[in-house]
């Protein structure tokens, strides 16, 4: 039997809590899950039943969402951070991720944190929750990746200022990049052989040199040298002509050069179902691809497709994982 999802509380003070209690409403059995969190944060809009492992998650969610009872230091007030609560969200994560590696959960969902809150709360050193789980799983190195039905996009660098991504990319950088999204692609979504299209840093790909020197000084040669080796790569490409219908039917991720490029056309071809993926650990992560929405929390008005869509896809790829042979 399959073990149950990991979902982390997230920022209390958020909408986690509210979809967390929609989304079980959505799955229930269909795709068992156990949230870490205090049960007090619950909004109580539907039962919830505390367990003592994981395991007892599997029965519960026919009739209850299943909580693994984790005290917060402080109570939940919508929209409002606590920094007491900081220390609790941080613990949240990093139980879900013990569970995980020690088989007790098949993978790890995590509602979305507020990185300030934590650092003013607990002194969170990272800028965010990919870079803590890289740092959790012994310093792996790890790319995110956001999908949806329509788009699987990969930013090359992050959580950086725009003005450092030119001197943060490199050609090893990038082929790590490229090689860790090609076995991810393979590992955890089952494509045998990945089409993978790769934006340019400069508008236009640079146009041969005339805005912009990194194509023509080594982008072009070493995805060229990867290409090579097999790899059904393509680009670098002008990222204003990716994005568009027919284009996306020629690759199965795209890979762009910075966070923008990449989350701007996802998140306006599917706000809604877009999923975060950190590949890369050696466990499944996934998340909502939205913030902690404090400005609607408590209101009703938060929506949990995107959770709901997380939560299915952590399930999809811990098959397509058990299927290639890895887990």
């Amino acid at each position: 039997m399959i073990p149950p999802i990991a979902l982390t509380a997230g920022e209390p003070a958020g909408i986690g809590p509210e979809i967390t209690e929609t989304a079980w409403q959505a799955l229930g059995n269909t795709v068992p899950f156990f949230w870490i969190g205090d049960p007090r944060h619950l909004p109580g809009s539907v039962a919830h039943e505390i367990i003592d492992n994981p395991a007892d998650a599997i029965a519960v969610a026919d009739h209850a969402l299943p909580v693994l009872a984790h005290p917060f230091g402080g109570p939940r007030r919508p929209g409002q951070l606590d920094p007491a609560n900081a220390a609790g969200t941080i613990t949240a994560i990093e139980t879900a991720v013990a569970l995980v590696r020690a088989g007790e959960a098949s993978a790890v969902c995590t509602n979305p944190i507020h990185k300030k809150a934590l650092m003013d709360g607990a002194g969170f050193a990272f800028p965010g929750h990919t870079e803590f789980l890289a740092h959790l799983a012994g310093g792996a190195r790890v790319v995110m990746m956001l999908s949806a039905p329509a788009l699987r996009v990969v930013p090359a660098t992050i959580h950086i200022p725009l003005r450092d991504v030119a001197t943060s990319l490199t050609p090893d950088s990038l082929e790590e990049v490229i090689r860790i999204t090609h076995q991810g692609l393979q590992r955890d979504f089952g494509i045998a052989d990945p089409r993978i299209a790769i934006a340019g840093l400069n508008p236009h790909a640079g146009e041969n040199g005339a805005m912009g020197q990194e194509e023509v000084e080594w982008m072009r040669g070493r995805i060229g040298a990867l290409r090579a080796t097999g790899m059904r790569l393509s680009g670098p490409h002008s990222a204003d002509t990716m994005f568009h219908a027919a284009a996306r039917t020629g690759y199965d991720a795209a890979i762009c050069m910075y966070h923008d490029q990449a989350l701007i056309p996802i998140k306006t071809l599917d706000f809604d179902r877009g999923v975060n993926v950190t590949l890369g650990l050696p466990f499944i992560r996934t998340s909502p691809d939205h913030g902690t929405a404090l400005d609607i929390a408590g209101r009703g008005r938060a929506r949990a497709q995107s959770l709901i869509e997380a939560l299915k896809t952590a399930r999809l790829m811990v098959t397509a994982r058990a299927a290639h042979g890895t887990d």
